[in-house]
């Protein structure tokens, strides 16, 4: 039987009450539908917008870098999952501009937002209902790395969840992977070299891809001293964008 036990965080210190407001609120505006259909078949219908692309990020954490990718490509429509309420929380701020006010607005801001869609959940039952290479981007930055040798198969980066992302890439897009950990960057290329479905594109690992968008996590360990590993991997045999 596979094992879909969840081993990370849903619920940290209390949520303020104006967080508390946007997910009262907000989020019933932005979530990813449910019931989720057994089969959808075109996930661009859920979005305000028919998108050019469709992206997933996989543990969003503060939810910043989702929402800097709304901004920057209001075409492409961005499916952020996280289980950790707080981070949802955070998201919900940053997309209506009221991470930076004392004021809490629940007005979504025009073409902030129309874009982005949000599953407060683990994301590994969602996969079964996409179809396959319907993602032309995903994003695992900064996943919790399970230090300790006996969790290390509760990494998200394993055999169990590597088909799938092989399955839900499209053939000219990628996987991209961010770490501050040297032993999970060395545990990610060895798992997606051992499944056999992906290879590694980006040569120098120790530089950011083109038009990356750094997360507040990112900032903080780079001021702290931790050196980023980035990994970008395509489906063995893909179609390469010029």
């Amino acid at each position: 039987m596979e094992d879909k036990r969840f081993y990370g965080r849903r619920k940290g210190k209390p949520i303020k009450t104006s967080r508390q407001r946007l997910i009262d609120e907000l989020l019933p505006r932005v979530v990813f539908p449910k019931p989720i259909p057994d089969t959808i078949t075109d996930v661009r219908t859920i979005f305000g917008i028919i998108p050019t692309e469709v992206w997933l990020e996989i543990g969003f954490g503060g939810g910043e870098h989702v929402a800097e990718l709304a901004k920057r490509y209001p075409s492409v429509g961005i499916i952020g999952a996280e289980p950790f309420m707080n981070g949802v929380a955070s998201l919900l701020a940053h997309l209506n501009g009221s991470h930076m006010k004392q004021a809490v607005h629940t007005n979504l801001e025009e073409g902030r937002t129309d874009n982005v869609r949000i599953w407060p959940d683990d994301v590994r039952p969602l996969f079964p209902h996409f179809p396959s290479g319907v993602f032309e981007r995903i994003f695992i930055l900064y996943p919790d790395p399970w230090p300790k040798a006996r969790h290390a198969e509760r990494r998200f980066i394993n055999q169990k969840n590597i088909p799938a992302l092989a399955r839900l890439i499209s053939e000219t897009g990628a996987v991209y992977v961010a770490t501050d950990v040297a032993d999970y960057a060395e545990w990610a290329k060895e798992q997606m070299d051992l499944s056999g479905l992906f290879q590694q594109v980006h040569p120098d690992t120790t530089v950011p891809p083109p038009d990356w968008v750094p997360t507040r996590y990112e900032r903080k360990g780079i001021a702290a001293g931790r050196h980023p590993t980035y990994l970008v991997f395509r489906k063995k045999n893909a179609i390469f964008k010029k």
